[in-house]
């Protein structure tokens, strides 16, 4: 697709799948994957300075960074710094990778280091909502004794995650709610047919819900709301970090809460590494000079 030297560093399955994607028509070298328990065609470089020498296009996982220090790694028997990265980038390179940190991108302007954040991307958020949409329904059937179809369900926030989550959800045959403060969503939630809840009424509609979905990343569901809660009530929180549940008060209480982080890369990592690679391919084919 590029018939670019390009180096992938770090990351989890969709990384793995993205090495087999890219390295179909590209010369790739790769760091960050001993610990991969199946054989890769290609094999590891042996330092992150040689996986990087002479490439084009550097790839970074998403999440790019864990605890700000180290390039996300988990298949690595080491710990990938990412100042290490940092001293070996050449001006000349492009670095990709989802969720850099505002310290990092700094960092990079002040040493003019080409760098660009695939997450930023709206088609690349957008397409990546339907895996965690479709893992999240995974999670709520195989730990509830009711089906989907004519339960009642309770969505939290209607952005791109809501509005597809809604729309499978309602297929099923679920009582479909959805709890915004945005008087524009709550119209066409209404349109689509489904139940608008305007969230200063949240309190009053939680008793009689089988299943919530929070995709709001700032607590929402406190001690007050989760005391309402019916005891059999499944709460899967697919929202990033803090997440939207008083986790300590929800233990508290006994509830039922599943807290999803990075579903994509976990139950559907070929369709979202195949996002990742076309939202790259989309800034590439954006840019006059390369």
């Amino acid at each position: 697709m590029f018939n670019k030297n390009i180096s992938i560093i770090g990351g989890d399955k969709r990384s793995i799948e993205l090495i087999k994607l890219i390295s179909q028509e590209n010369t790739v070298k790769i760091y960050g994957f001993d610990k991969y328990d199946e054989k890769l065609d290609i094999k590891e470089s042996r330092t992150l300075e040689e996986a990087i020498k002479e490439s084009d296009i550097i790839i970074c996982p998403l999440p790019f960074h864990k605890e700000n220090k180290y390039i996300y790694s988990p298949f690595s028997s080491e710990k990938i710094e990412i100042n290490s990265l940092l001293k070996l980038i050449d001006k000349k390179q492009i670095l990709f990778g989802g969720k850099f940190n505002s310290e990092f991108i700094k960092e990079c302007k002040a040493k003019n280091i080409n760098i660009l954040d695939y997450f930023d991307r709206e088609e690349l958020k957008i397409m990546n909502a339907i895996p965690t949409t479709e893992g999240a329904i995974a999670i709520a059937i195989n730990n509830l004794p009711i089906t989907i179809h004519n339960s009642n369900t309770l969505i939290l926030g209607y952005g791109r995650i809501g509005k597809i989550l809604s729309r499978i959800l309602y297929g099923f045959g679920a009582n479909t709610n959805i709890v915004t403060r945005n008087k524009s969503d709550m119209a066409w939630i209404n349109a689509n047919g489904y139940n608008a809840i305007d969230i200063k009424n949240l309190n009053e509609n939680l008793s009689n819900i089988d299943i919530i979905f929070n995709t709001i990343p700032t607590t929402i569901l406190k001690e007050k709301q989760l005391i309402k809660l019916n005891k059999n009530t499944l709460i899967i929180d697919i929202a990033s970090y803090p997440g939207g549940i008083d986790f300590e008060k929800a233990k508290e209480l006994n509830l039922n809460v599943k807290w999803a982080l990075g579903i994509p890369g976990k139950v559907a990592p070929t369709t979202a590494a195949k996002i990742i690679l076309d939202t790259i391919y989309n800034i590439i084919s954006e840019m006059e000079d390369f």
